[in-house]
């Protein structure tokens, strides 16, 4: 009869398993509520191992962070396909995918929670945030953004952000609406935008000349219009 024997992991393997475990937890509850020894019993190990590999569980939830940064800033990669319109839909949905599987972490991140405030984790956020806005220029077909243009991106990007803490609080709109309503508050933007700034005036053009009848933008032109009979 054999016995199993189980494999010991080398240091990285480790690692990176205790940043997953970590990530796990801290997406299901506030990473403030999560202690080391939770950590170290879901990892099958021992509390003073997890100290061997990471200081304490600042540092932890730093990397746990800078894992879960990648993915989300992941989510704001599109092909170039389709009008612009349907792209930043399927945008907002895994964005809202990454919000709703990470949670109460993505809530203790962005209202205040163990890492935050230090260095690491404030370049971290700038980090998804500056990638979101590369992304948006992209789409826009814009390699340098003029400061009004700047502004609107970066404006919605954070009503983004703020949309989804305020929909974590209850989920009380449904999520599909919030995610085409953002869409939409992006053409709005450009829109007011547009009136004050010829650049952006070319800009709104470009945007809405290819987009079909049934898309986000084309919705929202004819929401408004139904709005003034």
């Amino acid at each position: 009869m054999s016995t199993g024997v189980r494999r010991r992991m080398g240091v990285e393997e480790r690692r990176q398993q205790l940043i997953g475990v970590a990530l796990d937890l801290f997406s299901r509850r506030s990473p403030d509520e999560v202690s080391i020894d939770e950590i170290a019993s879901a990892a099958g190990i021992s509390r003073p191992l997890v100290y061997h590999y990471f200081p304490g569980k600042l540092s932890l939830y730093e990397a746990a962070l800078k894992r879960a940064s990648e993915d989300l800033a992941g989510r704001f990669a599109e092909p170039h396909e389709g009008s612009l319109g349907a792209r930043l839909l399927r945008v907002m949905r895994r964005f809202f995918d990454f919000v709703d599987e990470h949670g109460p972490g993505f809530s203790a991140l962005m209202r205040g929670g163990p890492a935050v405030g230090s260095s690491t984790t404030n370049a971290l956020i700038d980090s998804v945030r500056q990638a979101a806005y590369e992304h948006i220029l992209a789409h826009l077909g814009v390699p340098e953004a003029s400061p009004r243009m700047e502004l609107v991106v970066r404006s919605w990007i954070s009503l983004a952000e703020s949309t989804a803490l305020i929909w974590l609080d209850g989920r009380r709109i449904p999520r599909a609406e919030l995610e085409l309503q953002l869409v939409h508050d992006f053409a709005a933007l450009a829109a007011v935008s547009a009136a004050h700034d010829e650049d952006m005036a070319a800009l709104l053009h470009t945007m809405v000349k290819d987009e079909p009848a049934e898309g986000p933008f084309a919705e929202l032109v004819g929401r408004l219009m139904s709005l003034t009979l």
